[in-house]
């Protein structure tokens, strides 16, 4: 039985706790401790999946934030001594990296990166989302393994919406880098050209990253906002398009588990997107913060969305739950 120790910066589950999730239920041969700063809502998600929980922190992404995890130090190589191997789920996991010195320890970048700290070479595996982001890890021989997806979520058989005409939707965290407010901008074309459409928010500032966006966008006339919901993968069943007009993205899991269930897509072409949609064929792909590419974009798939939808769901097949963790947990393995 190998012995894990997973460590995550944050209490709540976001995308990149919810992929070590998904990693962690499909390696029942682990015996897991999942180390968060507090006990919150991804401590019941582990506990549920018969993780053991401790607490670890890193600190936050505040400034200076970091000397909170030399603090933490100590502890971190205790519990690192009594495992086979130390996790490090993101970039603030990884300010424990000096403790570890002399341990198997995992290091799993899902961001775009301004600058690599030398410590981080004491990472015996790098991991990253994307080749967008592996490119921005010099030296650090990264393995690009992409995001698990659940390619069958369940069914939620009734939309919180009613359907007037075609649904596009947007599902994610409400802050500028996502660039909702683009869609926002293209909806009243969106509607003029597909009489009955709907544009969909699904979603809240989850990091209080810009309360004053978020209100501007959520309190738009031009969408309908439904509040973030667990069930989000299996709500995209009901949306005709997908739209992620983000400014900068390492993966875009969202897409990924929009194709999953058949839904066409529309993103821009920015950082791992392109990575993800095959323009033309499981969607299209558009600039940045071009409100008139975006709406074109939207009809353009609606046009064609059971064909892009049928190619969508065979693409998406690449990033399978099952599969990832196999791929994923024999490289954890080797450390070990």
């Amino acid at each position: 039985m190998t012995r894990v120790l997973a460590v995550c910066a944050v209490d709540r589950p976001g995308g990149a706790e919810i992929g070590l999730l998904r990693l962690l239920a499909r390696r029942p041969e682990w015996q897991v401790t999942l180390a968060t700063p507090g006990d919150g809502p991804l401590r019941d998600a582990a506990r549920e999946a018969g993780c053991a929980t401790t607490t670890l922190r890193p600190g936050g992404l505040a400034r200076r934030a970091g000397a909170r995890a030399v603090l933490d130090w100590p502890r971190a190589r205790r519990l690192a001594a009594a495992h086979d191997v130390t996790y490090l789920n993101g970039t603030v996991a990884a300010r424990l990296l000096p403790a570890l010195r002399g341990r198997p320890a995992v290091l799993h970048v899902h961001d775009l990166v301004e600058r690599v700290p030398r410590f981080w070479r004491a990472a015996r595996l790098v991991l990253a989302d994307s080749a967008a982001v592996a490119a921005r890890l010099p030296g650090l021989g990264a393995h690009v393994v992409g995001c698990p997806v659940e390619l069958d979520p369940p069914v939620v058989e009734r939309a919180p919406w009613e359907r007037t005409g075609p649904v596009v939707g947007y599902v994610g965290r409400v802050e500028p880098r996502k660039g909702v407010d683009v869609l926002v901008a293209a909806a009243p074309a969106i509607r003029a050209a597909a009489p009955g459409a709907q544009v969909v928010v699904i979603g809240e500032d989850s990091y209080a990253v810009d309360p004053s966006y978020a209100r501007g966008v959520l309190g738009s006339r031009e969408i309908r906002h439904v509040p973030w919901t667990a069930d989000a993968p299996a709500l995209m069943r009901h949306l005709d398009v997908l739209v992620l007009p983000s400014r900068s993205e390492p993966f875009g899991t969202v897409l990924a588990e929009a194709m999953a269930v058949g839904t066409p897509v529309v993103a821009t072409r920015v950082d791992g997107l392109p990575e993800v949609v095959d323009d033309g064929v499981t969607g299209l792909l558009v600039p940045p913060d071009d409100p008139d590419a975006l709406a074109a974009a939207v009809l353009r798939v609606l046009a064609r969305r059971d064909e892009m939808g049928a190619a969508a769901a065979q693409a998406a097949r690449r990033w399978d739950a099952d599969a990832y963790a196999a791929r994923v947990g024999d490289l954890v393995e080797r450390l070990a």
